[in-house]
C-alpha cells in the first residue's frame, strides 16, 4: 500500500464523514451537516462540495492504482 500524503488523508476523512452522514440520513432521517452548519447554508453547500470533490479524488486515485499495478 502506497503512503498515503496530506491530501489523501483530508479526502479519506471527508469521504468518511460523508457516509457517516449519508448513513444518518437514511437510518433516522438525520443530516447532521445541515444540523451543525445549516440546512443548505453557505458552509453546509461548501462541506458537501467538498466531500464530493474528495470522492471523486479518491476514485481517480484508486482507478490510477490499479492501472499502474496491472502495468
Amino acid at each position: 500500500m502506497p503512503k498515503m500524503n496530506t491530501l489523501d488523508w483530508v479526502a479519506l476523512i471527508l469521504v468518511i464523514v460523508g457516509g457517516l452522514n449519508w448513513g444518518l440520513v437514511g437510518l433516522l432521517d438525520f443530516d447532521l451537516v445541515a444540523a451543525i452548519f445549516g440546512p443548505m447554508s453557505a458552509i453546509s453547500r461548501v462541506v458537501y462540495m467538498l466531500v464530493g470533490a474528495s470522492a471523486v479524488y479518491m476514485l481517480v486515485k484508486a482507478a490510477m492504482g490499479n492501472k499502474a499495478k496491472t502495468a
